[in-house]
C-alpha cells in the first residue's frame, strides 16, 4: 500500500516545526548522550525558547 498525501488521518501538531533544521556542532560525545535522553528534542526546543526569550541583565 502506498502512502497517500494529504489524507485526513495525517500527523498534526500544536507546535508545527520549521522546514529548515537548526544545525550546530557539539562537543565530542554530546550527540550520543542526547540520544539516550527520552524526549530530548522537545526539551532542547523548550530550552532554545528560554534562551531566545531571556532578557539580558
Amino acid at each position: 500500500m502506498t502512502f497517500q498525501k494529504k489524507h485526513k488521518l495525517g500527523f498534526t501538531s500544536d507546535n508545527p516545526l520549521d522546514v529548515e533544521p537548526i544545525c550546530f556542532k557539539g562537543r565530542i560525545g554530546q550527540k550520543q548522550a542526547l540520544k539516550n535522553i527520552p524526549g530530548w528534542q522537545d526539551k532542547l526546543r523548550d530550552y532554545i525558547d528560554e534562551l531566545i526569550n531571556k532578557k539580558p541583565s
